[in-house]
């Protein structure tokens, strides 16, 4: 899968609901639940970090979900790429892109969200074809007014956002025209997650599906 063929295969998952719930699963008992709460909330499209031990169970049990379009999120290799297409991943998501990243993800037809944080960097993804990227981090590296001036000179790249957004900022971020969704972790609570209120995240999932964009 080339580079120009993934990146068209991220922009349709971004475009199918404003925010990408950014997940740290510590217990892959909650792994299924969560993915109900968020599906029945309007956010189909999950982002599974893989920096917990439970990351690639979780993975595996989110994907049985009905709605449910599952990734795998902080994937930094060849390696990561392999482990989180055979938990079941449908796309990666990763804070920066590397030569042996990007071609394991076109072996392994896997798309790739990749991260840019800088002109340079958002140029040389749009050499390789890539035109949707995750923006991060996103908060620390100038927020929506540096997002807002990387349009001008850079119209073809659309961005994913993520790294400090928050419900309070998310719409700052949305009302841009080269931002397709934001990703966030303020739809899954730890303390929601641990005590199993899934209402709870269906709530404040369905108000992130809400946000205008």
């Amino acid at each position: 899968m080339t580079p120009a063929l993934q990146s068209h295969a991220t922009r349709l998952l971004c475009d199918l609901a404003p925010v990408i719930p950014v997940l740290v699963i510590e217990d892959p008992a909650h792994a299924a639940p969560l993915a109900q709460a968020l599906v029945a909330g309007g956010l189909p499209v999950l982002e599974v970090t893989l920096r917990t031990p439970a990351a690639l169970e979780a993975i595996a049990a989110m994907s049985a979900v009905p709605g449910a379009r599952v990734g795998a999120g902080t994937v930094l290799s060849a390696h990561d790429v392999l482990r989180a297409k055979s938990a079941g991943a449908t796309f990666a998501v990763s804070p920066g892109a590397t030569p042996g990243l990007i071609a394991a993800c076109s072996a392994e037809a896997l798309p790739l969200l990749p991260g840019a944080a800088t002109a340079s960097e958002v140029m040389a993804l749009l050499e390789q074809g890539y035109r949707t990227m995750k923006f991060f981090p996103a908060g620390p590296a100038g927020g929506p007014a540096y997002l807002k001036a990387l349009h001008g000179p850079l119209p073809q790249a659309t961005f994913c956002p993520t790294g400090g957004v928050s419900p309070g900022n998310a719409r700052d971020y949305l009302s841009l025209p080269n931002v397709a969704c934001v990703g966030g972790s303020w739809v899954a609570p730890a303390n929601l997650m641990a005590a199993g209120d899934w209402p709870g995240i269906v709530a404040l999932a369905r108000e992130a599906a809400g946000l205008p964009r």
